[in-house]
């Protein structure tokens, strides 16, 4: 602690070359941040209780939301399916079945049944007005943030067109991508033809139930229906319908790697050519009596102050975006939300304080072992 206000010294020193390599770190932060979010929005969308204790069921060989049409009264034969607590039909419009970053989907049901199975909050609006007006929405918090959208507003897209009764957040991030409506809106609007119809069903299983099970004996039931269908896990439909982008995210962990590598690199390179400026004050600091394992610490922590205060920067910032900026990509109707999280914030931190140090190692050795006596002749 004796040689801190030196190593800030040195640091201020050079100020343009410090500023350069603190921003190129926060630059490389802020976007492994971004990826870390990615893929926790992934794994929050295909994993947890509700993904393994409910099941979707769809249409067989269909994908887009728009192409699975299942009779509504298909709800009645799988109540009847042991294990079955309850099904809520779901009638799904997106205005985009291809990847995006900005796509809307709606999702109409029975308002009362939402109610009871959906973990929503309102954080403002009226749900009483959402169940007694049948062109009312309630929408999720990153769709308001991302579109501007308040309660009163009139929202339209596509042939949809809603009036705005609430907004609400949820513990489910996917959840504030949505666009809740009731179900005989979507059924009934002009141009969609989906009058006894709907998308999906979602079969909610009591506790001793086995998910694998159910989902055989529903498919098998209604296989002497009109329309076949197929039944899987929720988690499990969510990553086959995200599939595409599941590769894509999963190139993007490598873009993760190549950002700790490049600050690795950049910190590394801006002290080695710290130490390489002042090798003659490094001899001269042991002529004085400091220690090889102290010349070691102060450049170790020269390059450490560094990466911390560009990677804090960096990982602060992307959670800022994060929170304020209710972005998220889906496809085929399902989506994946951008969140921050305590567990990226000490991430982002922990990377920064062990790239700063490895960075450090070399030059800091080479701090170290400086020839005094050849190094003072050369001055």
């Amino acid at each position: 602690m004796k040689f801190f206000n030196y190593v800030l010294k040195t640091l201020w020193r050079h100020r343009t070359r410090t500023m350069l390599t603190v921003t190129g770190a926060a630059v490389a932060m802020f976007v492994f941040c971004f990826v870390g979010a990615v893929q926790q929005g992934l794994e929050r969308s295909t994993s947890g209780a509700d993904a393994e204790r409910s099941l979707i069921v769809f249409q067989e060989n269909r994908f887009c939301p728009t192409s699975s049409r299942l009779p509504e009264d298909y709800a009645r034969r799988i109540r009847e399916i042991p294990g079955v607590r309850d099904v809520m039909p779901i009638q799904v419009w997106t205005n985009n079945c291809r990847a995006s970053m900005d796509i809307v989907v709606f999702n109409g049901a029975p308002p009362e049944q939402l109610r009871a199975t959906r973990p929503l909050h309102l954080i403002s609006g009226s749900f009483e007005r959402f169940a007694r007006q049948r062109d009312a929405a309630i929408v999720g918090r990153n769709v308001a943030q991302r579109r501007g959208i308040a309660v009163g507003d009139q929202f339209s897209i596509g042939e949809l067109s809603v009036q705005v009764a609430g907004v609400f957040s949820s513990p489910v991030p996917a959840e504030e991508n949505l666009i809740y409506t009731s179900l005989e809106f979507l059924q009934y609007t002009r141009g969609l033809d989906s009058a006894g119809l709907v998308t999906q069903h979602e079969v909610l299983l009591s506790e001793d139930a086995d998910p694998d099970r159910v989902a055989a004996e529903i498919d098998a039931a209604l296989r002497s229906g009109p329309v076949a269908t197929t039944t899987r896990r929720k988690g499990a439909f969510q990553a086959s319908t995200l599939s595409d982008l599941v590769d894509l995210i999963g190139f993007a962990h490598w873009l993760g790697y190549a950002c700790v590598g490049l600050v690795l690199s950049l910190v590394a390179t801006t002290t080695v050519m710290s130490v390489q400026d002042r090798l003659q004050e490094y001899a001269v600091l042991q002529t004085l009596g400091v220690r090889p394992w102290r010349a070691l610490r102060l450049v170790l922590a020269e390059s450490t102050i560094l990466c911390v205060l560009g990677g804090t920067a960096g990982t602060m910032l992307a959670l800022v975006v994060l929170a304020t900026s209710g972005l998220a990509i889906g496809a085929e109707g399902a989506t994946i939300a951008f969140r921050p999280s305590l567990e990226l914030a000490v991430l982002g931190c922990v990377v920064s304080l062990v790239v700063g140090l490895v960075a450090g190692v070399a030059p800091a050795i080479q701090a170290a072992t400086v020839p005094i006596v050849k190094t003072l002749r050369q001055a």
